[in-house]
Order: C-alpha cells, then structure tokens, then sequence
C-alpha cells in the first residue's frame, strides 16, 4: 500500500511515524503501515456469497449460500483470538459481508476487544438504517469498490443499477458520519475511468480512494491479458499522483493509495527526485518504514471456512486453520517453512527482483502475480514497471 497523497503531497513526515515510536499499538490507522512491530491486518472472508458477479473477483463469489463458513460462535472466537495476539485491525470482506446475519454483532465484538472494525463491500446494500447502525457498532471505514462509473462498473458488476445502489450507499454512510471511500482495480477496461473517479470525490466528497494493481487470483487470472503493460501503468500512477496533487493545491485534499504493486513506492521517490530533491529523502525514509510487500507479515487472510492464507489473494495456499488453532499460534508457527519463508521473502526471490537497488523499500512485490505467471512464487513480479536502469541494473 503506498500512499500517494502522504508521499508526493507531504501529508505524512517521518517525524509523524517517530512520535508514536513506530509501534502499533499506538500509531492512528493512517500510520500504521509505517509500524515496526508489525502485527498484521486481517482481512476475514466472513462469507462467500455475494448479490453481485465481479468479473475479477478473487473469492469466485455467487449470489448462493455456500457450506461450511464459520458461524457465530466460531467467528467470535476467531475476533477474541485476534485480539489476543494483538491484532490492529479486522477487515470484514466476503464476498459480500453486508449479506451475513450477524454482521453487526460481530462488529460490535470486534470494537469491544479493542479491534479497529472496517468492511469492504460493494456499498448496494447499504441503507441509512444500516448505516446508522455500523455507525453505532464504532465501525471504523467502509471501502465501496467501484471500477468505474455507471455503464463500465455496471458490467464488471453483473448488474444493472449496481452503480447508483452504490453511491446511494455511500450517501448513506456520509449522512451517518461514516468515513468512506473507494476502491478502484485497474486494468485495461477502466483505465480511462480513473478522471472520472477523482470528480466522484469532489462530487460526493468521498475523503479516500484506493487504486489497486490487478492481481491474478480468482476471477481475476481470466484477466491477465487485460491487465495494464508497463508503459500504461507509469502512465496511470503519473495520471493518479497528478490529480492527487491538483486537489491538494486547490484545497481539496483527498487520502489517495495505490495497492498491489509496490514498484510505485520507488517510482514515486524517483520522481520526487526529479521535482523536489529534499521531499524525495523524506520519503525514502517513510519507504523503509513502509518495507514494501507485507504479505504473510503486516496483511494476513482467514477465509469463511477458517482458512488461513498470507494475503486474501492467496487462495490456494493454507497455513493453518482457526478451527483447529488460534490465529496467533498459526502465524508465528516456526515450524511452517513457507510461511516463515515468505515473512523473509526479501532473502528468498530471485532474478532482477534479488539484484535490485529497491528490493528494501519494495519487498519483491506481489508473490501471487509472480507464481500465477511462471510457477515460481519467487520469481520476479511480471507487473514491475521500473527500469533495468531504474532499478540498477545498468
């Protein structure tokens, strides 16, 4: 996760990270990716199913029960566990969370256990009554993935009105004073999408949006052909930080992120460079912080069967269950070679990702995306857009 509008608009400085001692405990949401203790979010498929048909979703989800996803009990033991070992935040995702019963009682376990609770959801059925009742549960953030406006989402959707359901639920949120924002999946469908976004939170004043890379997990490895090639991604991120930078100079700051490829970290230092040398050290600095990939370390998933994987794209590889042991003991298990393997992975890719120069503030990237291409999950991310030269290798 690199944040565009704390890098290039200078809404974050290190000193900011060093005030809370860079521990997690302490540190606000909007710092915690800079933390060095890092214990991980969690992102909880709390449910497969989904009213909606994403054309790159990663669960593979339907508008149908599925069997075997944990119940409540199971799911308050597995918020009481996460607590326990100290986890920051529980992202409730699904599928579609919104659909599972007893959603708002497990929010409201989480925030009792001193958990930050967010959703991620597709906003169609959020209603003012729901979401004065997330609001009242302390929900802390409800990202709404839109990839584009009304006809192109529409079709990644499945849906006809899945747009308009969707900002009226983001409407709804705003009225309940719920901080909301978007989530956007580049490819090259709705590329071209991304002005029209950036007016989206102007027009609704949506404070956060999230771009994230695609990754070929799920739906999503239909869409590799479809995914940007590296000129056309530098020039999205350029696009991005552009109009990130132009809200900020009229006054309309918005927290702006990029996701799933961490080579936008050293691409937005080398640009820094270019522009505004004394900026771009500043920035280097929150880049270690940062660390790059945090997969299997700062981002953990449990799926709705307990399942639990380095990252929620990683579906095929399982670690352990919660059904069987806490997540603590299963995510400091030294005796899990792949997982400790992928903690360090730094030490184990290969290829121009070993030889480097940025390997330290990158992290060798997305694993998932290197392996869904060449069957090596240590092979180099075919999604890295630097340069030979850029990277030092010439």
């Amino acid at each position: 996760m690199i944040g565009i509008s704390k890098l290039y608009c200078g809404t974050v400085e290190a000193s900011d990270v060093l005030r809370y001692g860079r521990k997690a405990g302490k540190l606000p949401s909007h710092l915690l990716q800079f933390s060095v203790d890092k214990k991980p979010v969690v992102v909880w498929n709390c449910t497969r199913s989904c009213n909606l048909r994403c054309v790159h979703c990663y669960s593979q989800s339907e508008c149908r029960a599925y069997e075997n996803e944990l119940d409540t009990a199971e799911g308050l033991r597995l918020i009481d566990g996460l607590a326990e070992f100290g986890v920051p935040v529980i992202l409730f995702s699904g599928g579609e969370p919104l659909m599972r019963p007893d959603l708002f009682e497990l929010i409201a376990h989480a925030t009792d256990r001193g958990l930050r609770a967010v959703i991620s959801t597709n906003g169609t059925l959020i209603t003012p009554e729901k979401a004065e009742r997330l609001k009242a549960f302390n929900l802390s953030y409800v990202g709404v993935s839109l990839d584009g406006l009304r006809e192109v989402n529409d079709t990644f959707r499945g849906s006809d009105g899945a747009f308009d359901r969707a900002i009226s639920g983001i409407r709804a949120c705003r009225e309940a004073g719920l901080k909301v924002g978007l989530r956007f999946t580049i490819n090259r469908r709705n590329a071209d999408q991304i002005p029209g976004i950036f007016q989206l939170l102007e027009d609704e004043d949506i404070p956060r949006v999230c771009f994230y890379h695609l990754v070929y997990s799920g739906r999503g490895s239909e869409l590799v052909a479809e995914d940007l090639d590296h000129e056309q991604t530098r020039a999205v991120v350029d696009q991005i930080i552009d109009h990130t930078a132009d809200l900020h100079r009229r006054g309309l700051p918005k927290e702006v992120l990029t996701v799933d490829n961490h080579c936008d970290g050293p691409y937005v230092y080398l640009r820094l460079l270019r522009e505004n040398p004394d900026r771009a050290e500043e920035v280097y600095e929150l880049l270690q912080y940062n660390g790059g990939n945090s997969s299997g370390l700062g981002i953990g998933c449990v799926s709705w069967d307990g399942s639990v994987h380095p990252d929620q794209f990683w579906r095929h590889l399982t670690v352990g269950n919660v059904r069987e042991r806490d997540f603590g003991a299963i995510w400091t298990d030294p005796e899990n070679q792949l997982l400790m393997q992928i903690k360090e992975k730094k030490r184990h890719v290969t290829g121009r990702c070993a030889a480097c120069k940025w390997l330290g503030v990158c992290g060798g990237n997305f694993r998932v995306r290197a392996e869904a291409v060449t069957g090596d999950l240590w092979a180099p991310d075919p999604a890295c857009y630097l340069t030979d030269k850029e990277i030092g290798l010439e």
